[in-house]
């Protein structure tokens, strides 16, 4: 009987394999099309180890792996740091095609060993290696992972960018000075593109070679988003988010990944916007960060367009960050002397959000847009309900800025910080008209600014202070009367009496 069914058997069996045989070369061309897999082809170019190991080792690459990863534990629980370098090479060249391995390493450099290290030079090498592990060899293997992308944007983003490590401005410092040597200032795009002189085609080849960007994709970035400052990190974290969009947007399988890289862009626009113009402090002979007004109607396109592409679930959170920087912008342009500006922002912000003012600022927009309340209430949120001496404190910080700003050349925004003052001042004598007088009083706004413009004289240098009397026009005898001073003698408010000072009280033991 049993032998009767051997030919049915070996015909089912046939009958399979052919089933196999073209379900497979489908499947395959699905895990293609979802960029599930990579072709061979792709490794050709790979170094001669990496080569070896791929075709060679086969799944023995797991194990070595393994006892890798293992190896680079205890080596990081023993701080033997720098032997690390070198199986962090091993085992991506183990496992180029996993983005994880690559971001891990990366990651582990930039912001675990790092900060290992008291010495901010010896800081950057770390965060530096973890950049140039992911732009230069993870993304060579891997140039269409969203992952990656969106790893190296964050490391310009968060890790150089934000200031929660201690030596932030030491790494926004020295990527500054790269960048100035490598564009000499605002990068000439064309001269990048098409390079004429032996001088372009040296940066030219630097900027293709050693820091992986292409000119082309620079200026689209910069048309789209900017102007931009591209010695400053922001820049960067957009330039490889705007790049991992562009060469993931028809990977149907990495949606989140996609949402997460617009988040990036729009995050690192709203920091460009905040500090992303770099104004050179000629007399201290250093570069500082203000704010790029300029930018605003592509900052707010950008949340525009996350707020299209946002899910439901999210839609009111990227809602609420809009409406945050439309006030930032809103006042930010107020301070810097862009009052009509200003105006219109406020205008689309009533426009696009007029429920939202109705429900939380209903006084904004009775019987119309009312600007001046609108950044009255900004100024209060900025300055809280504090007390005198918390007003008084923003008050001279309002005119310390005025004028440093006055000092350096910026005449704009040095206005607006002046304004800004005067209006907290305002607000502050109507907050406490009914109050009892002299408990809480201010001293007169001018006898302030005085105090403060004294202050400032004597703390900067002497060629901002001789710049700041020139552009207030005062006379050159202000700074000599103010060095020849005699020192003030400290005293206090409260009555003189005949008692002896108290004794000297001694630190307590430890």
């Amino acid at each position: 009987m049993m032998s009767n069914r051997k030919p049915i058997f070996l015909l089912l069996a046939l009958v399979l394999l052919a089933g196999v045989f073209f379900s497979q070369r489908h499947l395959n061309r699905q895990r293609e099309e979802l960029k599930l897999t990579y072709r061979a082809d792709m490794l050709e170019n790979a170094p001669p180890f990496l080569a070896f190991t791929t075709a060679a080792l086969g799944g023995f690459r797991g194990l070595i792996s393994s006892y890798l990863w293992l190896r680079m534990n205890e080596l990081q629980q023993d701080e033997k740091y720098f032997e690390m370098v070198q199986l962090a090479d091993w085992i991506t060249k183990m496992q180029p095609r996993f983005p994880m391995v690559w971001v891990h390493q990366a990651w582990n450099m930039s912001y675990n060993v790092s900060v290992k290290f008291p010495d901010h030079p010896d800081r950057w090498l770390w965060v530096q290696r973890g950049i140039t592990l992911l732009r230069d060899e993870g993304l060579k293997y891997n140039p269409e992972e969203p992952l990656i992308y969106h790893e190296l944007a964050w490391h310009f983003q968060h890790k150089m960018g934000a200031n929660l490590d201690n030596a932030h401005a030491y790494y926004k410092m020295k990527w500054a000075e790269e960048m100035h040597g490598l564009f000499g200032g605002r990068p000439d795009f064309d001269a990048l593109i098409k390079p004429q002189t032996d001088e372009q085609k040296v940066r030219a080849r630097l900027v293709r070679e050693k820091y992986k960007m292409d000119p082309s994709a620079m200026k689209r970035v910069d048309q789209i988003y900017g102007p931009l400052e591209w010695r400053l990190p922001e820049t960067h974290a957009i330039y490889w988010g705007w790049l991992g969009l562009e060469k993931t947007k028809d990977n149907a399988a990495r949606r989140d990944l996609f949402i997460k890289l617009r988040r990036v862009v729009y995050q690192s626009m709203q920091l460009a916007f905040m500090r992303g113009r770099l104004v050179e402090n000629r007399y201290d002979r250093r570069y500082e960060t203000s704010p790029n007004l300029d930018i605003a109607a592509r900052v707010n396109q950008s949340y525009v367009d996350q707020l299209a592409e946002a899910t439901p679930e999210m839609k009111e959170n990227v809602a609420n960050g809009h409406r945050n920087f439309l006030k930032t912008a809103i006042t930010q342009l107020y301070m810097h002397n862009r009052e009509k500006e200003a105006v219109e922002w406020l205008r689309y912000f009533a426009e696009h959000y007029a429920d939202f003012l109705r429900r939380t600022e209903p006084s904004v927009i009775a019987g119309g847009v009312n600007f001046d309340k609108f950044v009255l209430m900004r100024v209060q949120e900025q300055m809280g309900t504090g007390g005198k001496d918390k007003t008084q404190s923003a008050i001279e910080g309002m005119l310390a800025r005025y004028f440093y700003e006055l000092a350096i050349g910026e005449e704009d925004r040095a206005v607006g910080f002046e304004r800004m003052a005067r209006q907290i001042y305002n607000l502050y004598l109507e907050r406490s008209s009914t109050a009892e007088k002299g408990r809480v009083d201010l001293p007169p706004y001018d006898k302030i600014k005085g105090v403060v413009l004294e202050g400032m004289l004597e703390r900067a240098s002497p060629q901002l202070a001789a710049r700041l009397v020139s552009a207030l026009g005062l006379p050159p005898s202000v700074l000599t009367n103010l060095m020849n001073r005699p020192p003030v003698v400290p005293r206090t408010n409260a009555p003189a009496t005949n008692q002896p000072p108290p004794k000297a009280v001694a630190p307590p033991k430890k």
